[in-house]
């Protein structure tokens, strides 16, 4: 916790430079979206990286220790979204997100910055989307992911559903959440004259056989993370509303 935060960010770059890796496009690639798209889903994401921005400023200010355990919940969304399988047919790659666990442990607004940052860097150095789209995929990944996500886990905990299971239908929704978006986006984008729906479905379907099985696998991986940090580190959780109601009580 010592270190200084995002060097913890920039060693989980240099760990996945280092590892032998098949070039693929993930997110959506760059120069997929005409300028209008892309530069629209700019204007849609840069409200909300401001307010996430203002967020971590806010809760930096209260907590020094913050800034450490934010650059780590980024690193991990740096490397779970970092695990590309091809999907042809769609034009980009289902990959796993972490943004849905992300939010649950910093909140959404912080977990749009995180998001933004590896998306950054994936896209300058690992050429996984691309910069034109980076706006879209902002969006897709870090908006919906986060904010569905946290969303969920509130609502599910307000009706008194148990913080684990709360945690696993968060972070599957939060990944689903985020195909159905790019599929919007890709849709929106490529219809030309066709029918939008028809192609948000056809690229929809494309997403299940991969995405079904990763959303329900980041599911167990928000439910652990979420476990292991209530019952290591509960204090990092008071930050965020939805999981400050359960410092002190039972898992």
């Amino acid at each position: 916790m010592h270190r200084k935060p995002w060097a913890v960010l920039g060693l989980a770059l240099l760990v996945v430079l280092a590892l032998p890796q098949a070039a693929q496009a993930m997110h959506i690639s760059e120069g997929i979206l005409p300028a209008k798209w892309a530069g629209l889903w700019f204007v849609v994401a840069i409200p909300f990286v401001a307010w996430g921005l203002w967020r971590v400023k806010v809760r930096s200010a209260r907590d020094p220790k913050y800034k450490a355990f934010l650059a780590l919940v980024g690193a991990g969304v740096f490397i779970i979204s970092c695990m590309p399988i091809p999907v042809p047919t769609a034009g980009t790659c289902s990959h796993p997100c972490g943004t849905g666990l992300a939010a649950i442990l910093i909140g959404p607004g912080p977990t749009v910055v995180v998001a933004s940052i590896a998306l950054l860097l994936q896209a300058l150095f690992l050429a996984h989307g691309g910069l034109t789209t980076l706006g879209a995929n902002i969006v897709s990944m870090g908006v919906l992911g986060a904010y569905t996500g946290f969303g969920v886990f509130r609502f599910l905990r307000a009706v008194r559903v148990p913080p684990l299971a709360a945690a696993f239908v968060a972070g599957m929704l939060s990944d689903w959440a985020t195909y159905s978006t790019t599929s919007f986006a890709l849709a929106t984008a490529l219809r030309g004259t066709g029918s939008l729906w028809t192609l948000y479905a056809a690229i929809g379907v494309a997403f299940i056989p991969t995405q079904l099985p990763l959303g329900i696998l980041e599911g167990f991986l928000s439910a652990g993370a979420y476990r292991f940090v209530k019952a290591r580190r509960p204090q990092l959780l008071e930050a965020i509303p939805a999981a400050k109601q359960e410092i002190g009580g039972a898992i």
